[in-house]
């Protein structure tokens, strides 16, 4: 393998999700209890109905043809006079048999369609549902275009393991066994034998080559899974892309990407040209055979000339399945391989998960007490080390210090997005893990540093915090976050759309519908994570009088890198690698001359140069 090859499998490794221990049988397993769920209960009738109509397809499969012989047999013994009547009459019967051959697969596969598609959209409800759930360390290590193909193949595996193996490899099977018992008692054991022979020759050749195929295949997935991934990559990060004039870099490794998958893809062509040659070949060896073993019996008058036809048509009629067997079977293990996956992603664990005997956070009070708190995050060797604080309800604490400090570390132990390694984080005296994570997080609003929206409306998403909030609410919200004036201008009104991650407002404007959405939640905690480090000085003063309003009477945690926002903190705590180097409120850190009058001042002076340039 080249090392570009290496370079495109590397993404998909990375992901690590733990595949579950399994294969085909596991996934044939997986799929009737899928289709075992209360769920699909109502498909029960339909699904008992697309079997039989398989066996009964599969039956006059086997019958039209000796019908068929039938009637040629009836015009050769009688003569066209007295045996034409007759030979009308079989051939009739013959083909409306043959026409219920075809047609009742067709029926069937009529009614299985809203059956197949209610199985994967269940399978992918549950799979995106348990991602969301999965913690956070998961999705920060995640790509998302690779995490959405992992969904989409898994739940479109559903759909082939079910089309191939019950509607297309099963009814053949039965197909060959009754061809074979007809042919071995109509007409001749051995050419039950030279049948059965040539199907397990060709379906050793194609599950050979087939297996190599799938490799190959797999490869395709990865380079294809890591195309994809880059593409959405570059797109979603197209700001960024453009700042730094990297058009035509990232147009490179695009190109590298499309054309490491298209390496790939040429060989899985190439291998399926040299899989439909095999096959032929054993096939027209197989037929070629069994014809001239009929031919034979026919001339030593064992056999009838119509009695060639039938097994002519019989033969036929058993093998133009097996014409995309090869498909079909790198289908099959490739969708095992991919549900195979999508049960992996199933049975991955959230590193945070609620107590069996987790509580609800029942009209939360909102004091906040650190006690001794500890945490590492992985692969760093800074996190925060014995922090200590209590908020007594309805206060307000800031938190300050040079990044990488911890400081929204902190913040994220609060909302229970990651577990103290030691210490206790507690909410009104209760340690937020006897918690339940939903009510816990109910009680915290936060407004964090970059606010991302969904590409929809300003009301809605202002409205995400609460969906059954009023008009008026809502029109509330907006106004105290300093967002009404704003919002009434606009030709669309409320229904401005916000553009994909709100990028067609400024950083401000997306700043104060976050505001919005915090108010319009009413939070008992009110958590801010340089809320206003991305507005201008004359947009902060506005909004941090609305912060002022939205905090009143709300315990409030604030991370800040402008100091002249936590000047009415109660408490502010100094960090400086993950541990508390200074407390006090602004006057107290001031009188010190430590790190925070530091702080102070040289803010103080980039300000004074600001204003004296401008």
């Amino acid at each position: 393998m080249s090392s570009s090859a290496h370079a495109a499998a590397a993404p998909e490794n990375h992901d690590r999700i733990d595949s579950a221990d399994g294969g085909l049988w596991a996934s044939i397993l997986r799929i009737l209890k899928l289709l075992a769920r209360p769920e699909l209960a109502k498909w029960r009738v339909i699904m008992a109905l697309a079997v039989l109509l398989t066996l009964a397809a599969s039956v006059l499969e086997v019958v039209s043809p000796l019908v068929m012989g039938h009637a040629i047999n009836q015009v050769a013994d009688k003569g066209p006079e007295g045996g034409f009547a007759i030979a009308a009459l079989w051939l009739t019967y013959g083909l409306a048999i043959r026409f219920l051959a075809a047609g009742l697969p067709q029926a069937r596969d009529w009614l299985f369609a809203p059956v197949s598609q209610d199985a994967q959209r269940v399978a992918s409800v549950d799979a995106f549902g348990h991602a969301l759930g999965l913690s956070l360390n998961f999705h920060q290590t995640r790509r998302t275009g690779a995490l959405n193909r992992v969904i989409e193949r898994g739940a479109g595996a559903i759909d082939y393991l079910i089309r191939f193996l019950a509607f297309n490899i099963g009814p053949t099977l039965i197909r060959l066994v009754l061809a074979s018992i007809a042919l071995g008692i109509a007409y001749d054991y051995r050419l039950a034998l030279i049948a059965v022979a040539t199907i397990a020759l060709y379906v050793v050749c194609t599950v050979i080559i087939t297996e190599w195929r799938v490799r190959q295949r797999r490869r395709m997935n990865e380079a294809d899974t890591h195309f994809r991934a880059t593409s959405v990559d570059i797109l979603t990060n197209f700001e960024t892309v453009k700042s730094f004039a990297a058009e035509e870099r990232e147009t490179g490794r695009f190109d590298r990407a499309m054309a490491d998958y298209n390496v790939h893809y040429v060989d899985t062509v190439r291998s399926m040209y040299v899989l439909n040659t095999v096959q032929a070949l054993v096939m027209n060896l197989g037929l070629l055979a069994v014809m001239a073993l009929s031919a034979l019996n026919v001339i030593e008058g064992r056999m009838q000339i119509g009695d060639l036809t039938a097994v002519m048509l019989m033969l036929l009629s058993l093998y133009a399945p097996l014409n995309i067997l090869g498909w079909a079977w790198r289908e099959i293990k490739q969708g095992a391989v991919d549900l195979e996956k999508l049960h992996g992603l199933l049975a991955m664990v959230p590193e945070v998960q609620d107590a069996p005997d987790a509580k609800p956070l029942v009209k939360p009070q909102g004091r906040v007490t650190f006690d001794n708190v500890s945490f590492n995050h992985e692969g760093r060797s800074v996190g925060v080390q014995n922090i200590s604080f209590d908020v007594p309800a309805g206060r307000k604490i800031a938190f300050v210090g040079t990044s990488g400090a911890g400081k929204s570390t902190l913040l994220k132990l609060l909302f229970r997005f990651y577990d103290t390694d030691s210490g206790q984080v507690l909410i009104d005296g209760l340690d937020v893990r006897t918690l339940q994570q939903s009510s816990l997080r109910a009680a915290l609003g936060l407004v964090p540093q970059d606010v991302v929206l969904f590409n929809d409306t300003i009301r809605a998403n202002i409205a995400y915090a609460r969906p059954g909030a009023s008009h008026e609410e809502i029109r509330e919200a907006a106004r105290r976050a300093q967002l009404l004036d704003f919002i009434e201008a606009q030709p669309d009104g409320w229904n401005t759309r916000v553009g994909e991650r709100g990028l067609k407002l400024s950083g401000g404007e997306k700043q104060r519908v976050g505001i919005a959405r915090v108010v319009l939640a009413d939070p008992a905690i009110l958590v801010l994570d340089e809320a206003t480090s991305a507005l201008d000085s004359a947009t902060e003063a506005a909004v941090q009088d609305a912060l002022e309003e939205a905090s009143t009477g709300r315990t409030t945690l604030m991370v800040a890198h402008r100091l002249s926002t936590v000047i009415s903190a109660d408490e502010i705590i100094v960090l400086e690698a993950g541990r508390v180097i200074e407390r006090g409120n602004h006057a107290a850190l001031l009188a010190k001359g430590g790190k925070y009058a530091d702080m102070w001042q040289r803010q103080a002076r980039s300000t004074e140069a600001a204003l004296a340039i401008g």
